[in-house]
């Protein structure tokens, strides 16, 4: 086996723990079935992980990032330097766009994920419950959605840089507001489904934020 530089075999198993939870279950996942859907040994998962605390922690921030970086992308003007070579994806910002139109972009990134990884999503709430309900690992659903909410954070903060708005809210009232209703939204999907009613909805609440930051 190919000898790899330790982060890279955390993230090569962060990423296959994310694979066989979406597919079997929190509770029924096991390290060794983790360690074969990565192609591993067991022994190389304990190196890499010494708990299964550890282990959780590291799927809820890679699932977080999953997310916040389709959304960081889609808020990159188009035109503008990407911080890799992957180009602006198709709905960014134009130069110049309006406040409304850059929050729908983002909004719209957000979506597109949910709708192509719904089972990464669902996993973020099974996450949830299996961290409240299993003794000492409480600690992890609030690091979640602190999680949830440092990234929003980041991405106000990047938009009031980028955009020069002022916040009618302080950014973590605007930041853990923005982490709850696009948790709520997010779980109505996953249960009712109907995707063609999410287009007036998403509009509904790009317009709502917008009304809470203004151009300096």
């Amino acid at each position: 086996m190919a000898r790899m530089p330790s982060a890279e075999r955390r993230r090569q198993l962060t990423e296959a723990a994310i694979r066989a939870m979406a597919r079997d279950g929190v509770a029924r996942t096991t390290t060794r079935s983790i360690a074969a859907e990565a192609e591993v040994s067991l022994s190389v998962f304990h190196y890499c992980f010494d708990s299964k605390q550890a282990l959780i922690e590291s799927v809820i921030t890679t699932l977080t990032d999953h997310s916040v970086t389709v959304v960081k992308d889609a808020l990159r003007p188009t035109g503008a330097p990407a911080p890799t070579d992957t180009p602006a994806p198709t709905g960014a910002p134009a130069p110049g766009a309006t406040l409304e139109e850059t929050v729908a972009a983002g909004f719209r990134a957000y979506w597109d994920h949910v709708r192509a990884h719904p089972d990464e999503h669902m996993l973020t709430y099974e996450l949830t419950q299996y961290a409240l309900r299993q003794p000492g690992f409480e600690h992890l659903a609030r690091r979640q959605y602190a999680l949830y909410a440092e990234a929003y954070a980041d991405l106000i903060e990047q938009l009031r840089r980028d955009m020069d708005l002022r916040l009618q809210v302080p950014v973590s009232v605007l930041a853990r507001y923005l982490a709850a209703m696009t948790d709520g939204l997010t779980l109505n999907y996953l249960v009712l489904g109907d995707e063609e009613a999410w287009t007036d909805i998403l509009e509904t609440v790009t317009a709502h934020i917008a009304g809470l930051v203004r151009a300096g």
